[in-house]
Formats: structure tokens, sequence, C-alpha cells
């Protein structure tokens, strides 16, 4: 059946993430000094130890139930066991979230082939993006400062609506979103156990951007492997 939508995956497709996890410590710390100024007497350390049980925490659950909640949960529930009752939805806890996108969004670069490859695409494909962050605004930001969301009819975040991938739903909610069938679309990410996995399993192609070694123990193949975006030119051709 011809394709008629190519879909995409944001980190380390079409934006990539200087020094893998690099990132986090600082951002962390960026956060960390985000809450201090907001009057609460928290050493870093004592703070570093209760994010990561509670992310580790989350992190275990959202295994089972590809639920993605909030950043804001995440910081939430960290002040909440070391004493302090703020909710998600308090202006100190989304201080903090805001603070720990800043410092992660000056790690993410544009893939150079980016901006030729959608713009090669749009018009002749409905494009979508799906993206798997808890922090939904970070995204929104980054698309902004790339200038990449006009070329995308539809742009899923795991942070918003609460699921994740590899879960069906986010897949079919895009599908839906474009007026497409699955076997009508391409999904292009770099992750074999999210992108791939995900999009085949409800019934899409699958192309996955070589970003690092793979080892043989993939369980889901996709149906073609690149190493760059621009080669994508010659795989839509064909279809």
């Amino acid at each position: 059946m011809k394709i008629k939508a190519v879909l995409f995956d944001l980190f380390d497709t079409l934006i990539l993430i200087e020094g893998g996890e690099a990132f986090y410590t600082p951002s962390l710390k960026m956060l960390h000094e985000s809450l201090v100024k907001n009057g609460l007497k928290i050493s870093f350390e004592d703070f570093h130890k209760a994010y990561f049980r509670i992310r580790d925490k989350l992190y275990s659950e959202s295994r089972e139930s590809l639920e993605e909640p909030h950043f804001n949960i995440r910081i939430s529930q960290t002040l909440q066991e070391l004493g302090y009752e703020l909710d998600a939805e308090d202006p100190v806890v989304k201080a903090a979230t805001e603070a720990f996108s800043e410092k992660f969004m000056q790690y993410v670069r544009l893939d150079p082939d980016a901006l030729q490859i959608l713009e090669k695409l749009h018009g002749k494909f409905k494009l979508g993006l799906i993206s798997n962050l808890a922090i939904p605004e970070c995204v929104w930001k980054l698309l902004e400062k790339f200038d990449l969301k006009h070329f995308f009819n539809t742009i899923i975040i795991s942070g918003e609506i609460n699921r994740r991938k590899p879960s069906a739903e986010i897949f079919q909610r895009a599908l839906k979103n474009l007026g497409v069938k699955a076997s009508e679309a391409l999904f292009v990410g770099d992750m074999p156990g999210l992108d791939v996995m995900g999009s085949k399993r409800v019934g899409m192609k699958a192309i996955l951007i070589q970003r690092r070694p793979l080892n043989n123990r993939i369980e889901t193949k996709p149906d073609k492997t690149i190493k760059r975006l621009i080669e994508l030119l010659h795989i839509v051709k064909d279809c």
C-alpha cells in the first residue's frame, strides 16, 4: 500500500543530545538552585539521592503501565519525601522543572539533515512527530527554537497525554490525527525497543536510524536501517 504519512521520533532522530547523559547533573544542579532561590533549605546531595529514588520508582512503574507522568510530579514527590508538601502545580515546582529544561536545551542541536529532509517531505506526505518526554513544554520550545513546528500535521508528546512509546495508544492517536491507516505510514526513530517495536506492533513500517552500535537481541527488526536522515529520500521513493 502506498505510504501517505511519515512520522518521526524527536530526540536523537531529528535533534541530537550532545554527550549522552552529560546534561543530567548540570540540569539537576540548575533545578536545585531554583529550589534554593525559592526558599527551600535542601542540600544538593540530599536532593540528588531523593530525586533518583523517586525517578527510579516512577521508571519502574512506567515500564509496566507505559504512562508518562509530567516531570512536575517527579519533583513534587521528591520534595514531599524531603518534607515539603508541594503539589505538581505549585509555582516552586514548575520553576524547578523549567530550570532543568533550560539547562537541558543547551545540550541539544539540530541534526544536519533534519531541515532538508523535512522540507523535501513536506507537502508530499503528511508528517507527524511522536516524542517521549516528561516535560512537553521543553519539546515545544525546541520546535520553536529550530523552526520545526510548521512541518508537522500532528505532534504528540508523551508528557501531555500520560502515555509513552512503545504504547500502541500513542501511535494510534497520531495516525487518527493524520487520517491515515497504519499500513499507510512510516515511522523513523533511533530506539529499537520504543520506535521500531511500538510502530510495527500497530502495523506501521519502521525505519531505524542507527545512532549507536546494535546488539543482536533486537526483538523487532526494522524494515530498513539508515545511518543518516538524508537516506530516507531513497526509501520513500520506493513507497
